[in-house]
């Protein structure tokens, strides 16, 4: 059998995530002609302008990089049309695709969506399967349409989801995966060998996107419904609770047995138990404002939390 033709390919991504399928295609030997990205955004102590992880990656490779703020206008449609793909793949990029963009390429624009669809269409797929309890996920190749994660699907490869796996441990197990899976797909799909399948309409959820205020502890919420949520924000934004005027970050948490006769967030014993509506919590990691994480013990010797104290929301 011969090796599949090169394709003239541009690449949409922005985060981490995206990498390794930029570099999957660039090592197979496609022409990536061209990569958009998100604009550089400040970062860090001095707020420079940081391009983000794939921006980086493609000047590294020597690929031209486009950062429009938006797809939407004339310009940047024909800017687009004017390259003469076969296909587009995108992966993580954060902006909406019209249709002018989404039918350009002969191909059309392939997508590397961390999620089964139709389950977990949006913008965290990967947080929302761990928060939600799902002991399966995985990537699926979809030929964008124009509705949110809506369109036909090429491939779809799962795996299983740890019981203590965080979302940054499940997000880099899928971008490997997803990256392993484009190649061989894209080059049938190519050829012909592969068709789109429509994704069915029973089982669609909607993962929306994480906003930072989700990380405070209710304790008020059962044990295991915490312990997910500490999974599904690690590491960002990450889960806290509040004690006096000091929000503490939980890094790592277990289930503990709780009391019934105790309220809500009530600190149980000395290893920093802390009662939920139906069990408890245990936290391994902690991290103070300014410090960094360190397990619960160290934790507690230069900031006790006495038996009976009550912290985080409890409404």
């Amino acid at each position: 059998m011969t090796d599949p033709a090169p394709l003239r390919l541009a690449f949409m991504g922005s985060p981490d995530f995206s990498v390794p399928t930029l570099n999957a295609l660039i090592s197979a030997g496609h022409d990536v002609v061209c990569v958009y990205a998100q604009p550089p955004r400040p970062a860090g102590r001095g707020q420079k302008e940081r391009p983000c992880p794939v921006h980086a990656a493609a000047l590294d490779a020597g690929i031209e990089v486009r950062t429009p703020k938006s797809r939407k206008t004339a310009e940047a449609q024909h800017d687009f049309a004017a390259l003469h793909l076969d296909a587009a793949i995108v992966v993580a990029y954060g902006l909406i695709l019209p249709a002018p963009i989404l039918e350009a390429p002969k191909l059309g624009c392939l997508n590397v969506h961390a999620s089964l669809l139709p389950r977990w269409r949006g913008a965290a797929p990967i947080q929302r399967a761990i928060e939600a309890g799902d002991t399966e996920t995985g990537v699926c190749i979809m030929q964008m349409d124009v509705g949110l994660d809506t369109g036909p699907v090429l491939a779809r490869s799962a795996i299983q989801i740890a019981a203590d796996e965080t979302a940054g441990e499940l997000h880099d197990r899928l971008s490997v995966l997803g990256a392993a899976l484009l190649g061989p797909i894209l080059a049938a799909f190519a050829t012909g060998e592969v068709t789109p399948t429509p994704q069915s309409e029973d089982g669609v959820t909607y993962a929306h996107k994480i906003s930072k205020d989700e990380g405070a502890l209710n304790f008020n919420a059962p044990a295991d419904t915490l312990v997910r949520k500490v999974r599904a924000l690690t590491p960002w934004p990450g889960a806290w609770f509040q004690t006096g005027d000091q929000r503490i970050k939980v890094g790592a948490v277990e289930v503990a047995p709780g009391d019934s006769s105790k309220a809500p967030g009530t600190v149980l014993d000395d290893t920093l138990r802390i009662n939920c509506a139906e069990g408890a919590l245990r936290p391994t990691l902690l991290q103070r404002p300014g410090r960094g994480m360190m397990e619960t013990d160290a934790f507690l010797r230069g900031h006790p939390m006495p038996v009976g104290t009550i912290l985080g929301e409890r409404g």
